[in-house]
């Protein structure tokens, strides 16, 4: 039995856990330095950023759901939006149901700058899949679907 095949039974110790957070840190400064250089040519944050991803994967969202969504507080939330209203990346409207309710989505504008840096992200991704054999392609594909599963499910 090789090395590889008596650790894929045991649980990761406390050593290998803390390497996994170095690698992911790793990872992200590779596929995020990217991400700010193309967020700074558009004058948006990386929380601007996160929270106009959301709008253009989840839809249209009310304030309170961004606040909760971004961890502010509702005046937070609103200078946040106002940011990237001002910059043409997200409108308000009221909604439907309950005028007194606004509703937040991203524009035409926003969906591109979200779509462009998707894309980006997905061609960096293709040249880190050449490197990995088909199964261990479907692997970190389970895993980073779990992982996405955890994300978008729990709470804080």
């Amino acid at each position: 039995m090789t090395p590889a095949a008596d650790h894929s039974l045991t649980p990761l110790n406390l050593e290998e856990v803390d390497s996994l957070a170095s690698i992911i840190m790793v990872m992200q400064r590779r596929f995020l330095a990217n991400l700010m250089g193309e967020l700074s040519r558009g004058k948006v944050s990386f929380p601007q950023f996160f929270l106009l991803g959301h709008l253009y994967t989840q839809g249209p969202s009310g304030m309170s759901c961004i606040a909760t969504l971004m961890d502010h507080s509702m005046p937070a939330a609103t200078g946040l939006v106002q940011r990237l209203e001002k910059l043409g990346y997200v409108k308000r409207s009221a909604d439907k149901e309950d005028r007194r309710k606004v509703l937040v989505q991203a524009t035409t504008k926003g969906s591109r700058l979200v779509e462009g840096i998707r894309q980006e992200m997905a061609a960096n991704l293709e040249k880190v899949m050449e490197r990995l054999e088909p199964t261990e392609q479907r692997a970190w594909l389970d895993i980073y679907r779990k992982i996405n599963d955890y994300c978008t499910t729990c709470h804080r």
